[in-house]
């Protein structure tokens, strides 16, 4: 339960997209706490997306940073397993408990990458027809200043760290990073575990991206593979198989919906998605939400 309330405020604050949400929130109740995934791989959980975490010799390595006020806590973390400095730090895609912190690390040393899609969206206002929302643009030393856009691998701590681009999945900018060595993938919210997924088609993002992403994981992964997801907690390939199982059952379903010339309104109150409601549908993206972005996503030309 405390997971999911936090993933449900943290994405709240995101869509409701302003400052003054954000600003409003109570951070200061919000504990930061580290996994160990594999050695040398931490996990990090608060209020927002997963933190992921490399550290050894050559620094740390983070994949996100969730929320401004959340940076020194994230740091203190850090500090229980590293005395290393945060050399690089790599955003999944542009929302704001993934990127929340880049002003702050960026100020305090690190290098900040993302696809090129991530930068972006970060340097203009985004508007979100699902949610009626906007959110500002993010000040320049917030933003990215290495891009890429298929592909980058990173070489420190004794492994070789690729992030991978993935199109048109949880937005346009999404990136997977595959630590090989270590055998741990970081998915960003790609892959939501234990609750449905928020899939932002405003920004690109796609059911049938989302599927071929996960896809793409499983063909490179093995059954010792450890998954951190953007948001629940640490699995394995099963439960990433698992994942992909639901989405494409509730994909057909919503499009036999479309199909027979239901509107969403008829789609919704038809729940297509019924099997996985009580599993699944008790945090933020309710059932009758994920009818409606499926049915925007699959009705789109």
């Amino acid at each position: 339960m405390q997971r999911t309330s936090g993933f449900i405020l943290a994405l709240g604050a995101l869509l409701l997209g302003a400052a003054v949400a954000i600003a409003q929130r109570d951070f200061s109740k919000v504990e930061i706490t580290a996994e160990q995934v594999a050695p040398g791989i931490h996990m990090l959980k608060g209020s927002g997306g997963n933190i992921g975490v490399s550290s050894g010799p050559d620094g740390v390595f983070m994949i996100d940073d969730q929320f401004a006020p959340l940076s020194e806590k994230i740091i203190a973390a850090i500090r229980t397993f590293s005395d290393q400095p945060i050399r690089f730090l790599i955003n999944t895609h542009w929302h704001g408990d993934h990127v929340g912190g880049n002003e702050n690390f960026g100020k305090a040393g690190a290098v900040l990458v993302a696809h090129a899609n991530v930068r972006r969206r970060m340097s203009i206002e985004q508007s979100s027809k699902i949610w009626g929302s906007k959110t500002p643009p993010a000040p320049p030393s917030a933003l990215p200043v290495v891009t890429f856009t298929d592909s980058v691998t990173f070489h420190l701590n004794g492994d070789d760290v690729t992030a991978m681009h993935v199109r048109r999945a949880h937005t346009d900018g999404d990136a997977i990073v595959f630590f090989r060595k270590a055998n741990v993938v970081h998915m960003g919210d790609t892959f939501f575990n234990g609750l449905y997924p928020f899939i932002d088609v405003d920004s690109g993002g796609s059911i049938d991206g989302v599927i071929a992403a996960v896809e793409r994981i499983l063909a490179v992964t093995d059954a010792k593979t450890r998954i951190i997801p953007g948001h629940g907690p640490v699995t394995d390939r099963a439960g990433l198989q698992s994942y992909l199982d639901m989405l494409k059952s509730v994909r057909a379903a919503v499009m036999k919906q479309i199909a027979a010339g239901k509107t969403v309104a008829e789609a919704i109150a038809a729940k297509p998605n019924a099997a996985y409601d009580e599993a699944l549908g008790g945090s933020f993206i309710k059932p009758e939400k994920l009818v409606e972005i499926l049915y925007m996503d699959l009705t789109r030309n």
